[in-house]
């Protein structure tokens, strides 16, 4: 005969599995809460014939697509920190290679001994190339801000984050918006740095390099020509701005020439010749000045002449003396607000109207050099790290080149200032408006 199987006690079989089968034990707690939640879940819709009920079925709608975060919150703290330690290293690394360029082209000369047989202090070398740093920045700015932003989105993809993103109903658009603010951040940024560097350390870094380049130690500049918003012109043989035995500016050989008429063809004038003068608080002070008046209608072409102190009806200052001399040797360090100045002394000159519009356009390239370069990290995502930085390099190539060719045009007359400056910004931008809406989303 068949003895019958004696029947599991729940109980004991319950503590078997609590003391030798931990695991079991969790399964069969995890199925019989998975059975229980089922059971609840298919009761409740039998209530209704199975169907459910109408807010059920939206609650089961998944709701990750078309995320919304609120700004500055967690991700957008995180990107930020990314971009921000980018920024600093791809900085460092663009102002210092663009020091090292210059040093390996100007230190030799600037070592060289002077014709006394001396040499330019240490100090004077170090101080000057600190206060150069702000024009090197300016100059590479808007690269810095493409390569800190290919470094940021490398390292999102990289740690597979941006995957874990887009699963989390984010768009990359939502996703890299700190990227782009920051780039907005700093075209506003890069703008007043060059006004606050013309009004800072332009003067004083424009006398450093007179005395590394002239080997002497008193800065001097010849041959500078000033116009007046009138009209008048002034000529300068040499302009001391800061005498090294102290005092005021000072000029050493000047000629002005008035207007006192409208019509330029046959205005009469004065001319104002001037062995020296000095600047005071009551304007130009000169030393041997002789005004003569001329009329081009007195047929006698007779000419009156009378000795003068002062340099009346004249209205430039030292600084304006310096700002015509930086158009002259560097128009591309001088700042949004003496270009003004230049233009309206003389607004018949197209190089300053290219200037102008180009002190606009350039800073907007921290945006446009976004546009283009992270969607085209994103369409290589699959590739190395030194491919999408070789990538940035060559958009860097490619706006250079344009805005130095366009510029050029513009300064030589041979193309319209506001063409010669916006047509890179807008032929960039709309690539990058294009590949931005490409992003996944």
């Amino acid at each position: 005969m068949k003895k019958d199987k004696p029947q599991r006690d729940p109980e004991r079989t319950g503590k078997a599995s609590q003391g030798g089968g931990t695991r079991r034990g969790s399964d069969a707690s995890t199925t019989t809460t998975w059975t229980r939640a089922r059971r609840m879940k298919t009761s409740g819709g039998s209530r209704d014939g199975g169907k459910g009920s109408a807010s059920e079925k939206e609650s089961r709608r998944p709701t990750i697509y078309g995320r919304r975060l609120p700004l500055f919150g967690r991700l957008d703290r995180y990107v930020l920190s990314h971009f921000v330690q980018s920024y600093l290293t791809a900085m460092l690394l663009m102002t210092g290679l663009f020091m090292v360029i210059d040093m390996a082209s100007n230190l030799d000369d600037y070592v060289e001994s002077w014709d006394d047989g001396t040499s330019v202090p240490g100090s004077v070398l170090l101080r000057f190339y600190v206060l150069n740093i702000p024009y090197l920045f300016l100059q590479v700015a808007p690269f810095v801000t493409l390569i800190a932003g290919m470094f940021t989105v490398s390292k999102l993809l990289k740690a597979r984050e941006v995957t874990a993103v887009l699963s989390a109903g984010v768009s990359a658009r939502r996703m890299l918006l700190p990227v782009f603010f920051s780039g907005a951040v700093l075209a506003l940024g890069m703008f007043s740095l060059r006004e606050l560097v013309g009004m800072g350390i332009a003067a004083e870094r424009d006398s450093l390099r007179d005395i590394l380049e002239e080997k002497r130690w008193q800065a001097e500049y010849e041959n500078l020509a000033i116009i007046e918003e009138s009209g008048s012109v002034v000529i300068l043989d040499k302009f001391v701005p800061k005498p090294t035995g102290g005092g005021s500016a000072r000029i050493d050989g000047l000629v002005a020439i008035l207007r006192t008429d409208a019509d330029y063809g046959v205005s009469k004038y004065n001319r104002i010749d001037a062995d020296a003068a000095t600047y005071g608080d009551n304007g130009w002070s000169l030393v041997g000045g002789r005004r003569t008046r001329i009329d081009p209608d007195d047929k006698s072409n007779t000419r009156r002449q009378d000795v003068v102190s002062k340099l009346d009806g004249y209205e430039f200052t030292p600084e304006i003396a310096m700002t015509f001399k930086r158009a002259k040797d560097a128009p591309l360090e001088l700042t949004f607000s003496e270009v003004q100045t230049l233009m309206d002394r003389d607004p018949a000159d197209t190089s300053y109207q290219t200037l102008w519009h180009y002190l606009l356009t350039f800073p907007l390239a921290n945006v446009i050099l976004l546009l283009v370069g992270i969607p085209l990290m994103f369409t290589y995502e699959r590739g190395k790290g030194s491919e999408r930085m070789a990538i940035g390099g060559l958009l860097c190539v490619f706006y250079y080149a344009a805005d130095f060719v366009f510029r050029t045009l513009g300064i030589k007359g041979q193309l319209s200032p506001l063409l010669s400056a916006w047509i890179p910004v807008l032929i960039f931008g709309a690539i990058g408006v294009m590949l931005y809406d490409s992003l996944k989303s």
